[in-house]
């Protein structure tokens, strides 16, 4: 009977351990913990508006959603007719951001004349809002305009 009871406890112990183990290869590795910049996050557009020449035109968004995605070293846009497929926008590509100075290398674009520009903007985060202004000029398109754009951050 004692060699029957050293076995159970063997096998016990041999189910505890394979247990563990199963447990501590299951667990999910993760990187380090990094400080995030204040920009990075998904905004949603809230105010767009194009001073152009003497015209100053404010984008209706009443049906559409324009979205910005912001990590660590990229960003990508959408912007999306609510209800359809028609007239939808996108980009993407690398950024850097130093507080206040925001600048889009533009890599990815439907418009293949804002590919592979570079623009720059003064941003101001407040809370849960980003505010982003600057010019956007592209000369072979005629593109010279100031831009003025609101966002609030889209939480988790």
């Amino acid at each position: 009977m004692i060699e029957l009871k050293s076995f159970s406890k063997a096998v016990m112990t041999i189910f505890v351990a394979i247990g563990l183990i199963i447990e501590s290869c299951s667990e999910e590795i993760k990187p380090p913990e990094q400080d995030s910049s204040p920009i990075e996050g998904t905004w949603k557009m809230t105010y767009a508006e194009i001073r152009e020449n003497d015209s100053v035109q404010v984008k209706d968004l009443s049906s559409t959603d324009f979205i910005k995605i912001i990590n660590r070293s990229h960003f990508a846009f959408f912007n999306q007719e609510r209800g359809t497929h028609e007239n939808f926008t996108a980009g993407a590509g690398t950024y850097t951001f130093d507080g206040s100075e925001y600048i889009e290398n533009l890599d990815f674009i439907n418009f293949v004349d804002y590919r592979g520009h570079t623009f720059s903007f003064e941003v101001e985060i407040k809370g849960d809002s980003l505010i982003q202004q600057g010019f956007e000029k592209i000369e072979a398109s005629g593109i010279d305009r100031y831009i003025l754009e609101k966002y609030i951050r889209i939480k988790k």
